[in-house]
C-alpha cells in the first residue's frame, strides 16, 4: 500500500492473504525496521480489542524488525483494515458490525466446533503474519519473538505454542474471562459453586481460551499484568504457570491497584525478549517462594524468601481482606522486615474468618521486578489468629497509595494531601472496598481541598453515580461533606441511597476545567 524511509527508518504498509477455513482474509499489515540492517531479531506486536496496527518504535530503534497486524477488522472510517470475507464476518470485533464468536456463533446458538470461534481466526491470523515477518529480507528467522497488549496479550498464550517463536511477553489477557469473570465464579467465593456451563462453553474452555494452551507452550513466556484489571482474576491465572511444561522459561509480575497499566513492571519486556531471542546474559532470578502464617500472637503474616536475596533491592507487600472479587479488591501496603534470607510483613485483619490475601513485588539490582505467587488464606485454618484490625472512618489516615494518577505533597500549613497528575484519566481509589474503610451508616464523605483558580470535576461513586462539584477559590483550605443522595444514577436517574455499598470513587474535570491545579487531603466518613 505505501512504503517509505525517514530518519534512518523503512516503514511498508501491505496486505497478505490468510487462507483460513478455505476462505481468504485479506490481513493489514504495518512493518518497520532500521535502514541497512542485517540479520535482525523479528518481534510480532499484537493490539488489543479494537486497536489498530503500530509497530513498536521503541524496538525498532534499539534493532529490532518488528512487524504489527490489524485483527480487529471493519470499525468506524478506517481507510485500512484486514477484510473478512462474508462467511468469516465474525472476524470483525465491532459488534455493530459482527462478531465475535465466542460460545456462541452470531445466530446466538452454541457452538460445536472451536473453528467457529472468531479467536481461531485470529490465532491463524498471526501465525500467517509471522511467517510473512520471517520472510523479510532483513530477518533472522531464527530470532523471533513476541508482544501482545490486552486482548493481544490474550492472543499470546496461542502464539506461545508455535516453536518458531523463541519467547512473547503478555500484557493482560491471563484468561479465566470466559464463564469464570462472566459469571462471577471467582476462586475465593465462600461458598464457592460453579454453575453448569452451556455446550459451546465447554467447548471454548477446554480448546480456545488461554489456559487451555498452557500444556503446549514452547516459548518463554513473560506475563503483566495489574492486580485490579477486568481481564479475568489473576489469581487463577498465575496457577497456569504450575501447569507449564518443564524446561520452558517462564515469570511474571503483577503491579499493585494497576487497572490495564504496567509502567512500573513493564521494563521487564525488554530484558525478557534480550534473553530468550537474543540470547544475551541477563541474571533472570529464579521465582521466589511466599506464604501466609500467623506470628507468635496470632496476627496473619506474609513471609517472603526470595532467590538470591543479596541481589535483592527492594520488596514491597500488599495484602487485602475479603473480597472475592480480584479487580474489586482494596490492596493495602505494609512494611516488611528481612530475617536473614526472608522479608516478613504484617496483614492485620478485622475478622479472622473471612480471607486474606497477600502477595510481593520484589525488585532486583537489575531493576527487574518478579511477584510472588498469590496467596491466600482463612487465619483460623492456619492456627489459633486474632483479629487486631479496627474500622476506620479516617480515609487519609494510611496515606493516598491506593490513589491513581497522584503525588503526594505538603500542602499550605503543613496538611499531608495530594495532586492528581493526569487531567485525563483523572483520579481515583477503590480503597472503600476494603471492610476496614466501608463508610458507616447515615453517613457522608468528607474531605478538604485547597484551589486558587475554579474549578468543575465529576465526581462518581460506584462507575455509575455521578455529580458536578463547584471547586471554589480560595487562599486557603476549603472542606466539602458530600450526602450520598447528590450522586444520582446515570441510569435509572434516582439518587444514591446510601454510602456503604460504594467501593470505587473517582474524580474527573468537567471539559475546560484542570483536575491538576487541586489539592486533595483529609477524607473521612462524617455523621
Amino acid at each position: 500500500m505505501k512504503q517509505e524511509t525517514r530518519d534512518g527508518i523503512f516503514s511498508r504498509d501491505s496486505y497478505i492473504s490468510a487462507y483460513v477455513l478455505g476462505e481468504e482474509i485479506r490481513v493489514y499489515c504495518r512493518y518497520k525496521v532500521k535502514t541497512g540492517v542485517e540479520k535482525a531479531p523479528g518481534l510480532l506486536v499484537v493490539h488489543g480489542w479494537m486497536g489498530a496496527a503500530e509497530p513498536d518504535r521503541k524496538f525498532v530503534e534499539d534493532g529490532w524488525a518488528v512487524m504489527a497486524h490489524d485483527y480487529c477488522g471493519k470499525t468506524g472510517t478506517r481507510p485500512h483494515f484486514t477484510k473478512y470475507p462474508e462467511r468469516l464476518r465474525h472476524g470483525n470485533m465491532d459488534r455493530t458490525v459482527a462478531g465475535p464468536a465466542r460460545a456462541q456463533d452470531l445466530d446466538g446458538k452454541q457452538i460445536t466446533d472451536p473453528k467457529q470461534t472468531s479467536d481461531y481466526l485470529w490465532y491463524a491470523i498471526q501465525r500467517r503474519v509471522l511467517s510473512y515477518l520471517e520472510q523479510q529480507k532483513e530477518v533472522d528467522r531464527t530470532r523471533l519473538g513476541a508482544t501482545g497488549y490486552s486482548y493481544g496479550g490474550t492472543l499470546m498464550w496461542n502464539l506461545a505454542t508455535d516453536p518458531r517463536v523463541k519467547a512473547v511477553a503478555a500484557y493482560f489477557g491471563i484468561g479465566y474471562n470466559d464463564y469464570y469473570r462472566d459469571k462471577q465464579v471467582w476462586l475465593y467465593n465462600v461458598p464457592y459453586v460453579e454453575p453448569p456451563k452451556s455446550s459451546g462453553e465447554e467447548i471454548i474452555l477446554a480448546s480456545i481460551v488461554p489456559e487451555a494452551h498452557v500444556p503446549f507452550i514452547t516459548a518463554a513466556t513473560l506475563f503483566l499484568n495489574g492486580s485490579n484489571d477486568h481481564h479475568g482474576g489473576h489469581e487463577r491465572g498465575l496457577e497456569s504457570f504450575k501447569k507449564f511444561p518443564k524446561n520452558v522459561p517462564w515469570s511474571f509480575a503483577i503491579q499493585a491497584r494497576g487497572h490495564h497499566d504496567t509502567e512500573k513492571i513493564g521494563h521487564n519486556t525488554k530484558f525478557w525478549l534480550e534473553k530468550h531471542v537474543l540470547g544475551k546474559h541477563v541474571a533472570w532470578p529464579e521465582h521466589p517462594s511466599s506464604e501466609i502464617r500467623l506470628d507468635a500472637e496470632g496476627v496473619p503474616e506474609l513471609v517472603i524468601t526470595p532467590a538470591s536475596p543479596d541481589t535483592v533491592h527492594k520488596v514491597e507487600m500488599y495484602y487485602a481482606l475479603k473480597n472475592p472479587c480480584s479487580y474489586a479488591r482494596a490492596w493495602r501496603d505494609t512494611s516488611s522486615v528481612r530475617q536473614g534470607q526472608q522479608w516478613i510483613g504484617k496483614m492485620p485483619v478485622l475478622n479472622v474468618d473471612d480471607y486474606v490475601f497477600g502477595y510481593a513485588n520484589i525488585t532486583y539490582d537489575t531493576t527487574i521486578v518478579r511477584s510472588t505467587d498469590f496467596n491466600a488464606a482463612i487465619p483460623p485454618k492456619l492456627g489459633k489468629a486474632v483479629a487486631t484490625d479496627k474500622p476506620s472512618s479516617d480515609l487519609s489516615g494510611s496515606g493516598y497509595s491506593a490513589w491513581s494518577n497522584i503525588a503526594e505533597l505538603e500542602g499550605p500549613k503543613g496538611i499531608q494531601g495530594f495532586r492528581p497528575t493526569n487531567n485525563g484519566r483523572g483520579s481515583g481509589t477503590e480503597q472503600l472496598h476494603d471492610p476496614k474503610w466501608q463508610a458507616p451508616a447515615g453517613s457522608r464523605l468528607s474531605f478538604k481541598f485547597y484551589c486558587t483558580e475554579p474549578q468543575t470535576l465529576i465526581f462518581t461513586a460506584a462507575d455509575h453515580n455521578s455529580v458536578e462539584l463547584e471547586i471554589t477559590a480560595s487562599d486557603d483550605w476549603q472542606e466539602m461533606s458530600i450526602a450520598p443522595e447528590r450522586l444520582i444514577n446515570r441510569f435509572n436517574q434516582k439518587p444514591m441511597s446510601h454510602w456503604s455499598s460504594v467501593g470505587k470513587i473517582h474524580f474527573l474535570p468537567k471539559p475546560g476545567s484542570d483536575l491538576t491545579k487541586v489539592i486533595f487531603a483529609d477524607f473521612k466518613w462524617v455523621p
